[in-house]
């Protein structure tokens, strides 16, 4: 029995259809039940539970269920997730908001919820999505950026913390993926400084090998908890080939001062 939070698109989404694929029973959760309904077609056994993860209560209402209903959760896979690209000075303080509650409160209350489970089981996998922008930082994203490095930090505290209790933990810190995540952003002045096109897919007319599919993430969930119980696979950094480093001063720039994303792709886009 696994849960996939942000499980209505992108990652989570994908990463859904390809745990149901190796025979999981899988929870899927977002905040949206006709998107959540829309999205688990065609995937066996799928349960889906409207809930928003910044909530605790409604976190731990989830997880009660699902013990309920199945005995056990072998496996949490944090998925939710969003990305605002803001420049600090244009004081968007909602977006702020909500990337912290979404990335930071939303992994630590379902970490927080199925532990206590996984503790007395003795077993499960922790999986949390953070980002490549956990290793370095982007431009527009400094809020973003320090979110995910706090998922980082926070998912070797958890293993540490683990040691010893037959539990496992993962951070999978993708980069650009071609998922809908900026689609909400609305600061025109910073998406045009990164050369992002607010309400395109992420990734749209990049080159093959600088964008990955929501899919490739998902293999990658895959592959690190489908390993002998005794492998941990603590971290995995999974970048389009060609995809460069996001250190702005490592980025190319047109002649009048604009990132060029065709030079050096931006940072990764969540599901949500």
């Amino acid at each position: 029995m696994g849960i996939v939070t942000g499980a209505s698109s992108g990652i989570g989404l994908a990463t859904a259809r390809a745990l149901a694929k190796e025979g999981m029973t899988v929870v899927m959760v977002s905040r949206s039940q006709d998107k959540l309904m829309a999205a688990s077609s065609g995937i066996p056994g799928a349960i889906v539970v409207p809930c928003d993860v910044v909530n605790s209560a409604d976190v731990h209402r989830l997880v009660t269920d699902v013990v309920k209903r199945t005995g056990r959760i072998d496996l949490v896979a944090n998925c939710a997730g969003v990305m605002y690209f803001t420049l600090m000075r244009n004081l968007l303080y909602d977006q702020w908001k909500q990337t912290i509650d979404t990335n930071c409160t939303g992994t630590v209350n379902v970490c927080g919820a199925v532990l206590p489970h996984m503790l007395a089981a003795q077993s499960g996998h922790i999986v949390n999505v953070s980002s490549d922008a956990a290793r370095t930082v982007f431009p527009a994203l400094s809020v973003y950026n320090a979110s995910k490095a706090f998922v980082n930090t926070f998912s070797k505290s958890m293993r540490a913390e683990c040691v010893g209790t037959g539990i496992r933990v993962t951070d999978v810190q993708p980069g650009d993926t071609a998922t809908n995540l900026i689609m909400q952003n609305s600061d025109q002045e910073a998406a045009g400084k990164v050369g992002v096109a607010i309400g395109d897919t992420v990734g749209k007319g990049f080159d093959r090998c600088s964008v990955l599919d929501p899919e490739d993430v998902a293999s990658a969930i895959v592959y690190a908890v489908t390993l002998p119980k005794h492998v941990g696979m603590h971290e995995m950094l999974i970048e389009p080939r060609d995809q460069m480093f996001g250190d702005p001063t490592a980025m190319g720039v047109t002649p009048d001062g604009m990132y060029a994303p065709h030079l050096t792709t931006g940072p990764d886009a969540k599901s949500s």
